[in-house]
C-alpha cells in the first residue's frame, strides 16, 4: 500500500504541473478580454498557443502511461475516488494521444486568434473580419473528428466531449419535445389579454451602480470574494484556475440594468460550483464538473429558478430600488415581476426571457450539425441564421452583431457545446423537483433574500461531487429519474398559467 500511496502523490504532483501551464493559459485570457494592450495580440495568442501545447504535451507523454498502467495493475486497491480517477485519465490520454503536436498547436494559436477576430468583427459589426479565422476553426473541427472518429452522427464526437455518453439521436428526441412544449405555452401567452408594459424603458442605469448592485447580488449567492473576483468583458464568463481562483466577468447596458443582473447571477451560479469543489479532490483530475450541462444546471437554477421567482423578487425589487431609486418610480414590485418574466421572442440569446431561451440554443445546434455535417459553409452562416431566428421565434436580424456575431462560443472551436445550455435548464428543474420535496419551505427563506439552504442543498448534491459520477448517473443519483423534459415543460407552464392567466 506504501507503494500506492507514493505513486498517487507523485500523480498529484504530476497533475499540479499541469496545472500551471493551465492556470497561466486561463490568467492570459482573462486579460486578453478584459484590458490586454491591443499591440500584443499577436504575441500573446503565441503564448497562450505554447502554453496549450505544454498541456498537451504532458497529457500524451511516457509518464502518463506509466501512471495508467500501475494503477491498471493495482485497480482493486483503488478507492471509488481513484477508480474514477482512473476511468477520466484513460479517456483523457485515449482523446489526446491522438492529435499530432503541429496540430494542437495549430488549433490552439487559431482559437486565440478567432477570440479577437470575434472581438473586432463584433464591435465593427462586420462578420467579413471574422469569417477566414472562423473557416479556419471549422475546418480544424472537422479534422479533430476525423482523427477521433466517430459512430452515427459526426457531431456526436464534439457532443461528447461536453456531455459524456450524449448523441444527436438522443438530444433530437429531447430536444423535440422541449421545442414542441415551449411552443404550445408560447402560443398560450400569444393569445393571452395579459401585456406587459416594461415601464424601464428609456431609463439610464449608471454603470458603477449596477456593479455596485451586482456585487451585492454576488455576496447574498454565497459567491466568496476571498476566492475570486469580478471584472468586465464583451461576453460575460466564469474562469476557474482553482476552487481558490474564480474570475467572472460582466457585460453593462446603460438603458438595461437587468441585463448585468441576471448575468451576474448566472455567474455567480457557475462561480460557486468551481468554489464548492472540495480540496479532497485536489491531484485526481476530478476536481471539477461533471459536464457543462450540469454546470449550466447550477448557473440557470440560479438565473431563473431563484432569480426570476415570485420569492426572490421580494428581496430583489428592494435592493434594486434602494440602488435606482428615482429609475424605480412608479414600477411597483408586481411590475417588476412581470417585467422580469415578461415573454418576447427576441434576437439575442443572453437576453432571452427564460421560455424562448430554449428556442435559441436549438437554431445554434441545428446550425452546428448542419455546418460539421458539410451541408451548409461558413459563408452562409449569416443567412441560416437569419432564415432559422426568422422561422422559430418570428424575427430577423438586421445586423451581423445582433446576428450571427452574438456568441463568442465559436471563436475558440466551442462547437458542442451550446446544447449544454438548455440541457442545463432541464437538469435545472427536476432537481427543483427534489429540492422542494427535501425542503419544502426553501421559498419562504428565498423571499427573504436568503439562499443559504439552496446553496447548500446543490452543494450537497452536486458540488461536492464534482466529476465523480458521469452527469447522467448524477442525475439519477440525485432524483432517481433519468434526465427528463417534463419537469422543465411543467414548471414553465405553472408559472406563465400565473402571470398570463391562460
Amino acid at each position: 500500500m506504501k507503494e500506492l500511496e507514493s505513486k498517487l502523490k507523485e500523480y498529484a504532483e504530476y497533475l499540479k504541473e499541469i496545472e500551471h501551464y493551465r492556470t497561466a493559459e486561463s490568467l492570459m485570457y482573462w486579460d486578453m478580454t478584459t484590458g490586454m494592450p491591443e499591440n500584443v495580440a499577436e504575441s500573446r495568442t503565441e503564448t497562450m498557443s505554447f502554453m496549450s501545447l505544454q498541456q498537451h504535451n504532458l497529457l500524451v507523454g511516457a509518464k502518463k502511461q506509466e501512471f495508467i498502467k500501475f494503477f491498471e495493475e493495482h485497480i482493486d486497491d483503488l478507492d471509488l475516488i481513484h477508480k474514477r480517477m482512473l476511468t477520466e485519465m484513460k479517456k483523457e490520454y485515449d482523446k489526446q494521444k491522438i492529435y499530432p503536436e503541429e496540430f494542437v498547436k495549430e488549433f490552439s494559436l487559431a482559437a486565440a486568434k478567432g477570440q479577437l477576430s470575434w472581438e473586432k468583427a463584433k464591435s465593427e459589426d462586420n462578420f467579413e473580419i471574422f469569417k477566414p479565422d472562423l473557416e479556419k476553426i471549422v475546418e480544424l473541427t472537422k479534422q479533430s473528428i476525423k482523427y477521433r472518429g466517430y459512430k452515427g452522427n459526426k457531431y456526436n464526437t464534439l457532443l461528447d466531449d461536453y456531455e459524456a455518453g450524449l448523441t444527436v439521436e438522443k438530444l433530437d428526441v429531447v430536444f423535440n419535445e422541449l421545442r414542441d412544449g415551449i411552443v404550445e405555452i408560447l402560443n398560450k401567452i400569444k393569445n393571452s389579454k395579459v401585456k406587459i408594459n416594461n415601464k424601464f424603458e428609456g431609463k439610464e442605469f449608471p454603470k458603477e451602480n449596477q456593479e455596485r448592485f451586482c456585487i451585492e447580488l454576488l455576496n447574498t449567492m454565497g459567491f466568496d470574494f476571498k476566492s475570486g473576483r469580478m471584472d468586465e468583458s464583451e461576453h460575460p464568463y466564469t474562469m476557474d484556475m482553482t476552487n481558490k481562483d474564480v474570475r467572472i466577468t460582466n457585460h453593462y447596458y446603460l438603458n438595461d440594468f437587468t441585463s448585468a443582473m441576471f448575468s451576474a447571477i448566472h455567474e455567480g451560479g457557475h462561480a460557486i460550483y468551481e468554489q464548492d469543489i472540495p480540496d479532497s479532490l485536489d491531484g485526481t483530475g476530478i476536481n471539477k464538473a461533471a459536464s457543462m450541462a450540469i454546470h449550466e444546471s447550477q448557473s440557470r437554477f440560479y438565473e431563473n429558478i431563484v432569480g426570476r421567482s415570485k420569492a426572490f423578487c421580494n428581496y430583489l425589487y428592494k435592493e434594486a430600488k434602494k440602488e435606482f431609486h428615482n429609475q424605480f418610480n412608479h414600477v411597483t414590485k408586481e411590475d417588476f415581476y412581470k417585467i422580469i418574466n415578461k415573454v418576447e421572442p427576441s434576437l439575442i440569446r443572453t437576453e432571452a426571457d427564460e421560455l424562448t431561451y430554449s428556442l435559441h440554443v436549438i437554431i445554434r445546434y441545428e446550425i452546428e450539425k448542419l455546418l460539421i455535417n458539410d451541408k451548409i459553409k461558413v459563408s452562409e452562416l449569416p443567412t441560416v441564421w437569419n432564415e432559422k431566428y426568422k422561422e422559430y421565434l418570428g424575427v430577423e436580424p438586421k445586423s451581423d452583431k445582433e446576428g450571427v456575431l452574438q456568441d463568442v462560443h465559436w471563436s475558440d472551436g466551442s462547437f458542442g457545446y451550446f446544447p449544454s445550455y438548455a440541457l442545463g435548464n432541464l437538469y435545472g428543474a427536476q432537481m427543483l423537483n427534489k429540492m422542494l420535496k427535501d425542503e419544502p419551505h426553501i421559498y419562504d427563506e428565498i423571499s427573504k433574500g436568503n439562499l443559504n439552504s439552496v446553496h447548500q442543498w446543490l452543494n450537497k448534491n452536486v458540488h461536492v461531487y464534482g466529476n465523480l459520477y458521469d452527469p447522467s448517473d448524477l442525475i439519477k443519483k440525485i432524483t432517481g429519474e433519468e434526465l427528463k423534459a417534463k419537469y422543465f415543460l411543467k414548471y414553465l407552464d405553472d408559472k406563465y398559467k400565473e402571470i398570463y392567466k391562460y
